[in-house]
């Protein structure tokens, strides 16, 4: 059998912000239908690699091929086709305050096609039904709890029945119990729908529960790329600290110079 060509394919992705170098060389490859977790700490560049993957950001060097199309190489027009292949769930859930559930979910709908309104009614109902959210249309996204407005930005995310969803740290600010109910969600839409996710999170219960794969970065390169059981087990000490929550290892997340100390200490 024939192996397929990856929906998602970043070569050598190189990003500098000023003098600052973010991302150093990214290689990585997703496959159709699997749940691809992108983790790191803070600052390490998964959310400036997401913009690359959603097209969001230009490479300094290097491409970004989405669904075989070299994207970095394509202009606004020319990626319009290809994001309406593609879904997002926002960190923040990023849900219109001054719009209902249903006309939240609807909005990709009523810009990007000429549907009628009864039918994207119609599919505004499903959608919401994907996430357990059915008779919530007419709610604003005030009178809904965090873990609620997290589902509607799945379920628009959803709304043009996309071959790939990201999502940006899906579970943020959530308590344990909703966030395995959203692990859940993730896992049972990507298995049902046969899309692709691209997970990014640096919640390790999460990865564990959700991911196909995994990539871990660190200061703007790949450090290891595997299944659960391969980065659970990894004897890489960059994967082994991050894995395990250890303040002590390779990474280091605070520096002081001793002239600061020392004025400390005085």
């Amino acid at each position: 059998m024939e192996k397929q060509e990856p929906v998602i394919r970043v070569i050598d992705l190189k990003k500098k912000f000023g003098d600052r170098q973010i991302l150093s060389g990214i290689n990585l490859d997703i496959h159709k239908g699997e749940i691809f977790v992108i983790m790191g700490g803070s600052g390490c560049g998964k959310s400036t690699l997401l913009r690359h993957l959603i097209g969001a950001l230009t490479p300094d060097e290097g491409s970004v091929y989405l669904l075989g199309q070299d994207i970095s190489k394509l202009n606004e027009d020319q990626m319009d086709p290809i994001r309406k292949k593609i879904g997002m769930s926002y960190q923040g859930s990023a849900l219109f305050d001054s719009m209902t559930v249903g006309e939240n979910v609807s909005l990709p709908l009523r810009e990007h096609t000429k549907l009628d309104p009864n039918v994207i009614s119609i599919m505004v109902k499903m959608k919401l039904e994907l996430v357990g959210l059915r008779g919530f249309e007419n709610l604003m996204p005030s009178q809904l709890s965090g873990g609620m407005k997290k589902r509607v930005g799945i379920s628009r995310a959803f709304a043009m029945d996309p071959e790939i969803v990201f999502y940006d740290e899906p579970t943020a600010g959530l308590d344990p119990i909703v966030t395995a109910v959203m692990d859940k969600l993730i896992v049972d839409l990507s298995k049902a729908l046969s899309v692709t996710s691209v997970v990014v999170t640096h919640d390790m219960n999460s990865v564990f529960r959700i991911a196909d794969r995994i990539a871990m970065l660190y200061e703007g390169r790949v450090v290891e790329v595997g299944t659960r059981d391969e980065i659970r087990n990894s004897k890489n000490p960059y994967v082994q600290q991050f894995v395990s929550g250890s303040p002590d290892g390779p990474i280091k997340f605070f520096q002081q110079k001793d002239d600061y100390l020392e004025t400390l200490t005085a």
